[in-house]
């Protein structure tokens, strides 16, 4: 079995729940961080699967691995290999097709509410209920790319969620666990002290951790049960 590509572009942004739900089910993954010697790959060959984390550069930004991370999704993408994005991820799908990547219309760092859209893949990517709790932690926001099929909304970012056939892109992040949430409060940048000062869409940590008790545990059977329909595009069967 061709193991599963994750991109990391940062040291502190570890698969944390996406790489516990592949391990239990025993697949092969590769994990490349942006900064390590080995660096990503050139090219897709030999991958059943790619995933991009998240980060807190630019989707915008002109550093040589944001454009091997665009490449390998255009190549994934023209093989068939489905592509699954969290949020810098989503972002980076977006540009690979052609979309905007501009300031989200309110940043979103805490736990926000999500709307299913009225398209059909939004309930096979999401499932029957209509709104659904997410982690978030973003700045910027994508337009939906030509073609694709916009999955969810939500009062700060109108576009949370994308689809191109087995593929896509999300503008949060499903694959937090308590630990990862932790170490982002605690290892914050700037940004977010400032953010906090003028929007009330960017939460305090104390209220962060107590959303977090609250919703991790559903947020988790959410990824579940995206992570189940990204493998099954990849045609690898869990153990």
């Amino acid at each position: 079995m061709n193991p599963v590509l994750i991109l990391q572009f940062m040291d502190n942004d570890a698969p944390a729940y996406l790489g516990t739900w592949l391990h239990r089910r025993g697949m092969a993954t590769d994990l490349r961080l942006a900064t390590s010697s080995r660096g990503f790959p050139e090219r897709i060959d030999g991958y059943s699967a790619l995933a991009l984390l998240g980060g807190s550069m630019s989707a915008n930004d002109d550093l040589p691995f944001l454009h091997t991370a665009q490449r390998l999704v255009d190549q994934a993408m023209h093989h068939d290999i489905p592509v699954l994005g969290h949020c810098l991820g989503g972002q980076l799908m977006a540009r690979t097709l052609g979309a905007r990547v501009a300031a989200s219309p309110a940043p979103e760092v805490g736990w926000h509410r999500m709307q299913g859209t009225d398209a059909a893949a939004s309930q096979q990517w999401f499932g029957p209920a209509a709104t659904h709790q997410v982690f978030h932690w973003h700045y910027e926001a994508f337009d939906l790319p030509a073609g694709s099929q916009g999955l969810a909304t939500s009062e700060q970012c109108p576009h949370q969620a994308f689809a191109i056939g087995p593929h896509l892109g999300m503008q949060f992040h499903v694959e937090v666990d308590a630990a990862k949430v932790e170490w982002w409060l605690t290892h914050h940048d700037p940004q977010y002290e400032q953010s906090q000062r003028e929007f009330d869409t960017v939460h305090h940590a104390d209220r962060i951790r107590l959303d977090t008790a609250r919703c991790l545990e559903k947020q988790q059977r959410l990824a579940h049960r995206i992570y189940g329909r990204w493998v099954a595009a990849a045609r690898i069967v869990p153990q």
